[in-house]
């Protein structure tokens, strides 16, 4: 064999090596993605299979409401074999959501059976249809929590709005008025709040009469827990601590109160010793310089009556002299005046 057909061989060999890895990894990614869709639709297909059985078990206790349904026999058993296929193979799914869809089916096909035999024993079916009621709504919350949160739990899914869970079950044709006497949109809702999932708006907690009637104090403390409010002043307080500062003011604003207080406290004399204390009071009157005239006519002290009886000397003249005296006198008219 020359050089040339070895060489040529040689490449022609590791063209094809190169062609059967790539076939051999284009294989397995394919298969790989393949089972990821398979996966995929299994799940679609375990939503799609309770979507289904709800919607039948809510017609057949529609139907044990009005009386269409009398008989044992027309209550369907719950089948599952798309959650049984499932769960009898290994996979990468969440086993927590498809272990919470089992007990569901499981608690729907114990409620049925309980209601095939008040059927069949035409016994009452008004507890066993509300316990079944119960069921149905709380698998209709594990429903929703599967299609639209990947099957987590309610106290990990996200926060959501209200109104986008009634949304869902419009576009999947879960009528409100499918049940009869309640409001299922709002079941459902309220069951998820249950649950531990954050649905906003939160429900409200005062009527709008509460809420407006509440009063709150501005100046509280906002870092206080429960934003605790200032206490308020009693009125008998706040009238005592008036009363106190009027006194106050009183007492400052007035200079002749201590001798009237000893005046007013002092025990009444007889004799010449009245006669020589009538006289010291009135020399000290004399002396004492007149105070001057309050701003405030109401708190100006009322003057005694001796001391308004007893005239106090001084060496000025009186004013009635002083005018007197200052007063001009009238010329007399001139001659030619006009008259």
């Amino acid at each position: 064999m020359s050089d040339a057909t070895f060489e040529t061989f040689l490449v022609s060999g590791l063209l094809v090596l190169i062609a059967a890895i790539a076939y051999l990894a284009w294989s397995a990614w394919r298969w790989g993605d393949r089972e990821r869709d398979m996966e995929k639709r299994a799940m679609d297909g375990v939503g799609y299979e309770l979507r289904h059985n709800l919607k039948r078990m809510m017609t057949e206790l529609a139907g044990l409401a009005n009386g269409s349904v009398k008989r044992d026999f027309e209550l369907v058993p719950v089948v599952h074999p798309q959650l049984d296929a499932l769960l009898s193979r290994p996979n990468e799914a969440d086993r927590g959501g498809l272990t919470v869809i089992r007990g569901n089916y499981n608690e729907l096909s114990a409620h049925k059976q309980s209601l095939r035999a008040a059927l069949a024993s035409h016994s009452d079916i008004d507890r066993p249809a509300n316990v079944a009621v119960d069921a149905v709504i709380g698998s209709l919350a594990t429903l929703y929590l599967w299609e639209e949160h990947k099957g987590c739990a309610a106290e990990s899914a996200r926060s959501t709005r209200s109104w986008d869970v009634r949304d869902w079950m419009k576009a999947n044709k879960f009528h409100a008025n499918l049940l009869p006497g309640l409001h299922l949109r709002d079941q459902v809702v309220e069951r998820l709040r249950q649950d531990g999932m954050t649905l906003t708006p939160k429900p409200l907690t005062y009527t709008a009469s509460e809420y407006f009637a509440k009063q709150y104090d501005r100046k509280a403390d906002p870092n206080a827990p429960f934003w605790k409010r200032k206490k308020k002043k009693e009125p008998v307080e706040e009238a005592a601590a008036a009363a106190a500062v009027v006194a106050d003011t009183v007492e400052t604003n007035d200079p002749v109160a201590a001798p009237e207080t000893v005046t007013e406290t002092a025990p009444a004399r007889e004799g010449p010793e009245a006669v020589e204390a009538t006289e010291t009071v009135e020399t000290a009157a004399a002396i004492e310089p007149t105070p001057p005239p309050q701003t405030e006519p109401a708190l100006e002290p009322e003057p005694k009556i001796a001391a308004a009886e007893t005239p106090v000397p001084t060496s000025e003249p009186e004013p009635v002299e002083s005018n007197v005296e200052s007063t001009p006198q009238s010329k007399p008219p001139t001659p030619g005046a006009v008259h």
